[in-house]
């Protein structure tokens, strides 16, 4: 039994739709696809739950050894802690942050968003550590973390004003300009008034040599003189 027409038809047209949307050139969307408000909070907590990991690890390999019979258990068991602490810590901030409006957050508004992910990060540790520790960690993180982003926000206030004074200033403060250093940073000023001293100094050395010239010129015309004197009278005996 052959195929009819209508068969052959469907096949050809089943075996070119594949090729037809390889040659559109669409790739497939994913659906696993995150926005990129959530990936701007999770990643930094990861890199910071990352390195708070390792430096639990370390602290805890060193503290294991002095402590514990069993360092190498009491060295991970403080590197999972850590790392939980400043993930959750990292992204309770970032959190915070971006639902107060991440580019509208003043100074005061990032102490207390580092307060409240410090409070978020105290109870998620204390929780590790036994119900008994949630209170205490979560009111100890959270002062911890305000007086860090407070200590911080005073560090970034006093560079950012010193950035904006002008240069005579940093140039005054300079070590250059102590009493046991040889040398001395000179500001434009005070270089172009040195140079106007120089250069007075050259024109008056100029002027003395001038003077000196025009002495030496008078006392030639002087010789010459009295030798065209002494020429002319003796040439008259004869």
């Amino acid at each position: 039994m052959q195929p009819n027409v209508c068969t052959v038809k469907k096949v050809k047209d089943d075996m070119s739709q594949p090729s037809r949307t390889g040659e559109s050139g669409e790739a497939p969307r994913r659906r696993n696809d995150l926005p990129p408000e959530v990936l701007d909070i999770i990643a930094p907590a990861l890199q910071v739950g990352g390195i708070s990991g390792m430096s639990g690890l370390l602290v805890g390999g060193f503290a294991g050894v002095v402590r514990s019979n069993t360092p190498f258990l009491f060295a991970l068991a403080s590197g999972i802690q850590w790392s939980i602490l400043g993930g959750t810590f990292w992204a309770s901030r970032g959190i915070v942050l971006h639902a107060w409006g991440k580019d509208k957050v003043t100074p005061r508004e990032k102490i207390s968003a580092s307060a409240i992910a410090g409070t978020v990060g105290g109870t998620a540790g204390g929780l590790l550590r036994g119900r008994k520790n949630v209170i205490p960690g979560a009111i100890m993180f959270a002062i911890l973390g305000a007086t860090g982003q407070m200590v911080y926000n005073m560090a970034d206030a006093r560079n950012s004003e010193r950035s904006q004074e002008p240069q005579e200033r940093d140039l005054k403060d300079s070590w250059l300009n102590s009493k046991w250093s040889p040398m001395k940073v000179l500001s434009d000023a005070e270089y172009e008034s040195m140079l106007q001293e120089k250069l007075l100094r050259i024109n008056a050395q100029i002027a003395l040599v001038d003077e000196n010239i025009e002495a030496l010129r008078g006392q030639e015309r002087e010789i010459a003189a009295k030798k065209a004197l002494d020429e002319s009278q003796v040439s008259k005996p004869n």
